[in-house]
């Protein structure tokens, strides 16, 4: 299978260069040890069955065993053995702090429930992280790329470009999500996503809070976050959302299924904005709801293409979450993230793109439709009107990024995108 480029590759390369070890966190099939075998010269492959227990035995005797071999060596799903963790900082100390020596990845997140115990330093200073995410389409070549986010940064006033993307295209592209192995195998699988759930529900949520759960309920959690999804949601909408289902589902199990989520990576949250307002406006806080792919959102609500197109209302979410999805992983190489903004008067713009420098964008997503578009258009020029610009600064660009077909620049000055025109 020939590798296809990331956007992570470089970052991965950058904080190798300066740091003993870089730790590659997010979900599972996701990529992380496809890129990390990029710049891997040996390897130690923990969950593989011929070595598991051997690698166990080495790591309760002397984990320094494990580490072993040309460097960069690459630790596969590390966190099977939690010893290595320190490990990895004694050995980056006694080297001195050299760089290039170690890449670890895991599909969940350290220092949770035993693996709190085992491990006795945070690794600051030795240990770098890199966030992945499934592809973004420009990394799976459906985007052409015409319109970057970063030239929209630098001042770009004008954009033009066209999208070969269709609405059908676009429901494809939700349902089969971006999982790297088909893609490199040059097919879409809109099945996959179920695979992954089943997952989810039969064993990873499970393994994630260190005890037995119930994959009926991990199911219907996951449904009702896909209802919810790109929303403002509180637990105990999710609750009532589960036991509409006819499943009772208590606080604390609540809280602690959500958490699975998180550590996992299943589950994204993008935060609120809060910018200096002219008035006193109140803003809304909470957190906007997301999946790290839009793949698992339909395949916990059981939707494929066909059932998306008969239900655009539906779409329209998943599509949201498609694009969140892409520029989360496109400002992440930015130096950047992603929020939201609403206030308590119903406005609202669905992404808020802002830089570590504090130079930031609005960005307000639509399937399609001129009439929405120039809703949207409307809705953010209402929003600069509300932002203190003295304080906050006068936004970078404006954007309604699409479902559309072309790219251009309104009049207005608000730029129209169409998602598969979009690059870093």
């Amino acid at each position: 299978m020939n590798y296809m480029p990331r956007i992570a590759d470089g970052e991965l390369a950058e904080k190798l260069d300066r740091m003993s070890a870089v730790l590659v966190r997010g979900p599972k099939w996701c990529g992380k040890t496809s890129t990390c075998m990029q710049l891997a010269k040996s390897e130690l492959w923990l969950r593989d069955p011929d070595t598991y227990a051997s690698s166990m035995e080495a790591a309760s005797i002397q984990p320094s065993l494990l580490l072993r071999g040309e460097r960069p060596r690459l630790l596969d799903e590390w966190q099977v053995a939690p010893v290595l963790w320190d490990a990895v900082i004694s050995e980056a100390d006694a080297l001195g702090g050299k760089p290039g020596q170690f890449m670890l990845t895991g599909s969940a997140t350290p220092l949770s429930g035993d693996m709190r115990k085992a491990v006795k330093h945070t690794g600051t200073g030795r240990i770098a992280r890199v966030d992945m995410d499934p592809m973004t389409l420009s990394e799976s070549g459906h985007s052409s790329c015409e319109v970057s986010l970063g030239t929209l940064f630098a001042g770009t006033e004008r954009v033009e470009g066209v999208s070969h993307l269709t609405v059908e295209d676009y429901a494809e592209l939700i349902c089969a999500g971006g999982w790297p192995a088909p893609i490199a195998c040059g097919t879409l699988d809109v099945d996959l996503a179920k695979d992954y759930i089943a997952a989810l529900c039969d064993s990873d949520v499970a393994e994630a809070v260190e005890e037995s759960v119930d994959p009926d309920r991990v199911r219907s959690l996951l449904r009702s976050i896909a209802r919810n999804t790109t929303q403002q949601v509180t637990n105990a909408t999710l609750a009532a959302d589960v036991e509409a289902n006819g499943l009772g589902m208590s606080e604390p199990t609540l809280r602690k299924y959500l958490a699975a989520l998180r550590r996992l990576f299943i589950v994204r949250e993008s935060p609120a904005w809060a910018p200096s307002l002219r008035s006193k406006t109140p803003l809304r806080v909470s957190p906007t709801m997301y999946f790290c792919d839009p793949s698992l959102a339909a395949a916990a609500l059981d939707a494929d293409p066909e059932a998306l197109l008969s239900d655009l209302e539906t779409m329209g979410f998943l599509f949201e979450n498609l694009c969140v999805r892409d520029l989360r992983v496109y400002m992440r190489s930015l130096n950047g993230g992603v929020f939201h903004y609403r206030d308590k008067t119903g406005l609202e713009a669905d992404a808020i793109v802002r830089l570590n420098n504090s130079r930031w964008g609005a960005i307000e997503i639509k399937l399609g439709g001129e009439r929405r578009i120039e809703e949207a258009a409307e809705h953010l020029t209402k929003l600069v009107e509300r932002v203190d610009v003295g304080k906050s600064g006068e936004p970078a660009f404006l954007m309604v990024l699409t479902g559309g077909r072309y790219a251009y620049t309104r009049p207005d000055g608000v730029q129209v995108v169409p998602l598969g025109c979009l690059g870093r």
